[in-house]
């Protein structure tokens, strides 16, 4: 008998362990909310669906739990100002219907302009 609850405590912690990884998806009014997770557990994405399409802000992890991209969808593509984290450097873009407007890198309180669409 204590061999059967051993192995159903050590079969809930597996299954515990895998939906650890399952995207997790939460309705909020009009929208639903999703978070996405790395194979270590740690939060890969947040953000939030309309009409099955990404909308609202979106934020991105490593799976050390650093943030690597930060921006907007409108009804699936990316809008206004997104920052994408790259080691000591921040590259800051600028969409319009999901298209590169502007992109300018910041280094060690530098700022430089990489492109500029017109």
């Amino acid at each position: 008998m204590k061999n059967i609850a051993i192995i159903l405590i050590l079969f809930s912690f597996v299954l515990n362990a895998q939906d650890s990884t399952e995207p997790k998806f939460e309705k909020q009014g009009e929208l639903t909310k999703a978070v996405f997770y790395h194979d270590n557990g740690a939060i890969a994405q947040t953000g939030f669906f309309k009409d099955n399409k990404r909308h609202g802000n979106w934020i991105s992890y490593q799976p050390s739990g650093k943030k690597t991209a930060m921006g907007t969808y409108q009804s699936g593509l990316k809008t206004g100002q997104w920052f994408f984290w790259n080691q000591d450097d921040l590259i800051e873009v600028i969409y319009e219907n999901n298209k590169i407007v502007n992109v300018l890198e910041w280094n060690n309180s530098e700022r430089k302009m990489i492109a500029k669409n017109n």
